[in-house]
């Protein structure tokens, strides 16, 4: 028996329906909703930024847990994301299982990166505000990031420890590969010297005090505050005590008595320590009327002995 089917008899989809058929597709579906709650999730790590972490008084406390809120977002909506497309995971386990080891591979220094920031942050290595020096490039930490470290670079065309502008990156990895320089970790202070030298024949014992006590005039806050932090340091670490305070040595050499003035000094504030001990030095030398004198270099001009000469005619 055969049967006729009208077309006419077909009930047309309509645009309705269309629409329907559209929201309710699961794909899609999906997609909305992931979209809709990473949104969700990410504006509740934003208002957790903004609201409350700025709050905090501490900068490195407060800059560390906006990094740890920004991180977490992260995290979460990557795991949201395995939870809404869970059924559809299972397929890729066998792909990802065979291209995992050129993945790692080919994202080792990216893998040795984020391993390092893990370091950073849990190994002491450094932090933010820290002035360090990695591979010979010296500047202050301004961003510790999950690949790479941010300094503000200092000296290179530029004397002394003062910014010269740029910004450098460097990979976290490098923290696995060479030496870190901190300058400020657990003791933020400096040893320093300056060199004074002095004419022979002045008053070597007047010179080196008066020396030792424009140390002691600039220095003086900083070694107060250095003894503190020294003491940590030697609770902390198996090291012997230091001599914090100024301390003066003199050698001699073929054309003056050098002065070295030792001293202790806040990692920041280096440079200028430095100019004025010169400016106070110079001050005292020059009322000291004669007791002690600046030397320069001298040199002795031997005289040209006689010459004989003979001329053929």
């Amino acid at each position: 028996m055969r049967f006729i089917v009208n077309s006419a008899d077909i009930p047309k989809r309509t645009q309705m329906d269309k629409i329907e058929e559209l929201l309710f597709n699961d794909t899609i579906g999906k997609v909305v909703a992931f979209i809709i709650g990473a949104l969700i999730i990410w504006s509740i790590g934003r208002f957790t930024q903004s609201k409350i972490f700025s709050k905090i008084k501490d900068t490195d406390n407060r800059y560390k847990a906006k990094k740890f809120a920004s991180f977490l977002a992260w995290v979460t909506i990557i795991i949201y994301f395995s939870i809404v497309y869970s059924n559809k995971l299972g397929g890729l386990t066998i792909a990802l299982g065979v291209a995992g080891a050129g993945i790692a591979f080919a994202l080792q220094e990216v893998i040795a990166s984020v391993a390092g920031w893990l370091a950073i942050l849990f190994g002491g290595f450094y932090k933010t505000g820290d002035r360090v020096q990695l591979g010979g490039i010296k500047g202050d930490v301004i961003d510790v990031g999950v690949l790479r470290t941010t300094l503000m670079e200092l000296g290179q065309w530029v004397d002394g420890d003062l910014y010269n502008g740029r910004i450098v990156r460097i990979a976290n990895s490098f923290v696995f590969k060479e030496p870190v320089f901190n300058y400020s970790a657990d003791f933020p202070f400096l040893w320093d010297e300056v060199k004074i030298p002095i004419r022979y024949g002045s008053d070597y014992h007047f010179t080196e005090e008066l020396i030792k006590e424009v140390g002691i005039k600039i220095t003086g806050d900083f070694v107060e505050e250095a003894k503190g932090s020294w003491q940590e340091m030697t609770d902390k670490y198996l090291i012997e005590q230091a001599n914090i305070n100024p301390a003066v040595s003199i050698m001699a050499n073929d054309n003056w008595v050098e002065f070295t003035l030792r001293y202790i000094v806040d990692f920041k504030r280096r440079r200028m320590v430095k100019n004025e001990i010169f400016k106070e030095i110079l001050r005292s030398i020059e009322s000291s009327k004669g007791k002690a004198e600046l030397a320069s270099a001298t040199f002795d001009l031997v005289s040209v002995p006689d010459l004989n000469v003979t001329v053929k005619k």
